[in-house]
């Protein structure tokens, strides 16, 4: 009986062994799966070398700051009035100052192209903000200076590109100037499509001394009869030196052919300013 417990007892101490031995099995099995997943997880986090590493979370884009925003104008003095071609009037600092342009002269208002250079001034620069670049004062307290446009351009220069003004060369040795004056004539353009066009210099110098370049048309103008009603009918003139005649009617087909600026003036003026006879080819 003896024998049999002794043997029972060993069985059951050898199947406690075998159950802890089965316990620290698992045990060690789970230790090792555990390292193997955590080695895995650093070589996935781990980036690879010369690789720049994955933000875990976005960075928002930077924002531009509003205080670095500028003006996309730069305001300017502002042409108020257009006395002539060449003479403008500015709004500075609230009070109104006269700029006779740098180195232009514009045929006066009575001579061809006069009125036309005065109406391309107007319509390049009135009502527009406008730089001036000061050069001096002139004998009348006008002061003499360059005007540059919104768009960048000198209206001086553009006066003399388009044939609307002379290099005034007596107060201006500007080259550019000087270059731009011989491209106009060579391609006709404004005034310089008149055979003889009187610069402006010469034709106040002539009206203040009384002259004319023309004697035969001063004396026609002086003993010409001035017609009844002649102050108050209008005619119209074909303002070129080569012009002798002022027409009734406006759509007179040898007024027509005038490529020189054709102005509208009283039939007296016509005949004692201009010198003009009436035109026979068109009639009244």
């Amino acid at each position: 009986m003896k024998k049999y417990t002794h043997l029972l007892l060993v069985v059951l101490i050898m199947a406690g062994s075998c159950q802890q031995d089965k316990g620290e099995a698992k045990e060690q099995f789970r230790e090792r799966q555990q390292a193997i997943l955590e080695k895995e997880t650093e070589e996935i986090e781990q980036p690879e070398p010369g690789s720049a590493a994955i933000p875990t979370e976005p960075v928002p884009p930077q924002q531009e700051d509003p205080r670095e925003e500028r003006p996309s104008t730069v305001a300017g003095d502002k042409v108020i009035g257009i006395k002539d071609g060449d003479t403008i009037e500015l709004l500075r600092n609230g009070q109104a100052v006269t700029v006779r342009l740098y180195g232009v002269d514009t045929p006066e208002k009575t001579q061809a192209f006069g009125q036309r250079a005065r109406q391309y001034t107007s319509d390049l620069a009135f009502g527009k903000n406008v730089r001036l670049i000061a050069h001096n004062t002139d004998r009348y307290g006008r002061t003499v200076g360059t005007i540059i446009l919104p768009d960048g351009r000198s209206l001086n220069e553009e006066l003399v590109r388009n044939g609307y003004a002379w290099h005034y060369k007596a107060y201006s040795k500007d080259k550019n100037l000087a270059n731009l004056e011989a491209d106009a004539r060579r391609f006709k353009r404004g005034l310089w499509q008149d055979a003889n066009p009187v610069a402006p210099w010469d034709y106040r110098k002539e009206k203040r001394s009384g002259g004319s370049t023309d004697p035969k048309t001063e004396t026609a103008s002086a003993q010409a009869p001035i017609p009844t009603g002649a102050t108050k009918r209008t005619v119209y003139i074909c303002n070129s030196s080569g012009s002798n005649v002022y027409y009734y009617n406006r759509d007179c087909y040898s007024l027509k052919r005038c490529k020189a600026e054709v102005i509208a003036v009283s039939e007296a003026v016509a005949i004692r300013e201009y010198g003009r006879r009436p035109d026979k080819t068109c009639g009244k």
